[in-house]
Parts: structure tokens; C-alpha cells; sequence
């Protein structure tokens, strides 16, 4: 693939910092570019993912769809000449896992009402 077909790609996490900037193939997919992230997440960080799926991926305000490639996601950009894009990559932990451990932090409350006359 001829190199001037690559984009740039950047991801900004929680706390202003990047990953990056990495060129990706407009093939690549989101689910990719969410592995790469993970691959790369500093591990200093409070806050990191545990796997691809609690990544998301922001680009022009639009949070991007696995299945999606680069060529599609970087459409608002394609008059951008030879620009690095930054994406914002946001932990947000899966859904079933979390509520599963709702469910587990949960103690049933009994209703209880109790009156004191002096």
C-alpha cells in the first residue's frame, strides 16, 4: 500500500495525554485500532481498559462502531492534507459486567420503621 494512502491516526485519553500517532491502512477496522489502544495504554494509569471492549473510540463527536473502517470514520476529514486525526479513546467498562456486579454489591433493605414516644 503506497504510503501517502495510510492515516494518521492519534488517540487522546482521560487526561490529555496520546497514543500515538500511529498510520493505519483506511481498511483497518475500529476493533483494530480499540486492540492497538489497549496494546499501548500506559500502564501507569488509574483508569485502564481490560480489554478491547471497554474502549470507546470518539471521532468528530460520534462514538465509531467496530465494524466500521477508517476509511469510513474519517469522512468529516477528508480534506485535511496529511493532518494527524485525534481520536478520543474513553474506558468505559462492559455493560453485563457491570451490572453483574451491581447485583452482587446489592444488599436487600429490609423496610424497617420504628417510632419513640416520649
Amino acid at each position: 500500500m503506497p504510503e501517502e494512502d495510510l492515516v494518521e491516526l492519534k488517540f487522546r485519553l482521560y487526561d490529555g495525554s496520546d497514543i500515538g500517532p500511529f498510520r493505519y491502512s483506511p481498511a483497518s477496522t475500529v476493533a483494530m485500532l480499540k486492540e492497538r489502544v489497549v496494546a499501548e495504554w500506559p500502564k501507569d494509569k488509574k483508569i485502564s481498559p481490560k480489554a478491547a471492549n471497554d474502549v470507546k473510540l470518539i471521532s468528530a463527536g460520534k462514538i465509531l462502531e467496530n465494524n466500521k473502517t477508517v476509511a469510513q470514520c474519517k469522512m468529516p476529514f477528508g480534506e485535511l492534507p496529511k493532518g494527524v486525526i485525534t481520536m478520543h479513546a474513553v474506558v468505559q467498562p462492559s455493560v453485563a459486567k457491570a451490572k453483574t456486579e451491581k447485583k452482587v454489591d446489592e444488599i436487600p433493605k429490609k423496610n424497617v420503621c420504628s417510632c419513640s414516644i416520649l
